[in-house]
C-alpha cells in the first residue's frame, strides 16, 4: 500500500510539473520578460497570483516558464548521461581487456571530481547558456551510469543466451546491443530518476552562481538569486521557486523509491 501511495503521489505531482511546463511553452498568465514598472515588487494579489518582481514581471508567469526550461535541461542531461553512459558501460564490461581498462581508467578520473565542481570547470570553458548546462551536467553523472551498466554487463555476459547467440555467430556488437543492453533497462532506470533530481538541483545550484541559463529568461535558480537582495522586504520572490524546486524534489524522490521498489527483485522480496 505504501509503495502505491508513493507511485501514485510521486506520478501525480510529477505530471503536474510536465503539463506546467508544456503549457509555459504556448501560455503564461504574463510575458516572463515582460517589464512593468508601476508594478513592481507588488505581492500576491488577484492580478499576479504569486505576486510580482524588481521589474514587474509576473512571478508566476515566470515560475511556470522557468518549470519548462529547467525540465528541459533536466531531461536532456538525463538523456546525455545515459545514452553515453550506458554505450560506454557495455563496451567495458563486455569487451574487457584493454577496453575495459582504458575506458575505466577516464570514468574514474572523472568520478574523482565532485559532480558539481566538474560541472562548474566546463562551463567556465563552454560558457553560461542552456546546452553548456546539458554538457556539463552530463559529463558530471555519466561515470556514474558507466559504473552501474559496467556491473550490470560483468555478469550478464556470462550467460547462456550470450554463449547462444556467439555460437550461432551473431558478433560481438550485436549480441551487446541486442541481448545485452535491454537486460540493463531496469537498474538504468531506476538510476534515471534518481539523476533527474540530482541534475535539477545541480541546474538550478549553477543557475544561482551565475553560470546556469542567462537572464532575463527564467529558470528556478536565477529567480532564487535574484531574490537575495529582498528576501526581507519581498519574501515572496523566493519563495515561490523554492517550493517548486522542493517539491518537484520531493515527487522525484517518490516516484524513485516506487521505481526501486518494483523492479529490483530484491526488494520485492523483501
Amino acid at each position: 500500500m505504501k509503495l502505491r501511495a508513493n507511485s501514485v503521489i510521486g506520478g501525480v505531482l510529477i505530471a503536474l510539473v510536465v503539463i506546467v511546463a508544456v503549457v509555459a511553452v504556448f501560455w503564461t498568465p504574463y510575458d516572463p520578460q515582460g517589464i512593468n514598472l508601476r508594478a513592481k515588487l507588488q505581492p500576491p494579489s488577484w492580478s499576479h497570483w504569486l505576486g510580482s518582481d524588481e521589474f514587474g514581471r509576473d512571478i508566476a508567469s515566470r515560475v511556470m516558464a522557468g518549470a519548462s526550461a529547467s525540465a528541459t535541461v533536466a531531461f536532456l542531461t538525463v538523456l546525455f548521461a545515459i545514452v553515453f553512459g550506458s554505450i560506454g558501460g557495455v563496451l567495458a564490461g563486455f569487451l574487457r581487456g584493454w577496453t575495459d581498462r582504458v575506458l575505466m581508467t577516464v570514468n574514474d578520473a572523472l568520478l574523482a571530481f565532485p559532480g558539481i565542481l566538474l560541472a562548474l570547470g566546463v562551463m567556465v570553458v563552454v560558457g553560461a547558456n542552456k546546452w553548456g548546462i546539458v554538457l556539463a551536467l552530463g559529463l558530471a553523472y555519466a561515470p556514474s551510469v558507466v559504473r552501474v551498466v559496467r556491473g550490470t554487463v560483468l555478469s550478464l555476459r556470462e550467460k547462456e543466451y550470450v554463449e547462444a547467440s556467439r555460437m550461432i555467430g551473431n558478433s560481438e556488437l550485436y549480441t551487446m546491443f541486442r541481448h545485452v543492453l535491454p537486460n540493463c533497462v531496469a537498474p538504468v532506470a531506476v538510476l534515471a530518476t534518481s539523476m533527474f533530481g540530482w541534475v535539477l538541483l545541480s541546474e538550478s545550484a549553477l543557475s544561482f552562481l551565475g553560470l546556469g541559463v542567462p537572464p532575463p529568461a527564467p529558470t528556478w535558480g536565477n529567480m532564487l538569486a535574484g531574490a537575495r537582495p529582498y528576501m526581507e522586504s519581498a519574501v515572496w520572490l523566493g519563495v515561490a521557486p523554492g517550493l517548486c524546486i522542493a517539491l518537484t524534489l520531493l515527487c522525484i524522490n517518490l516516484l524513485g523509491d516506487a521505481v526501486r521498489d518494483r523492479l529490483d527483485p530484491r526488494m520485492a522480496q523483501a
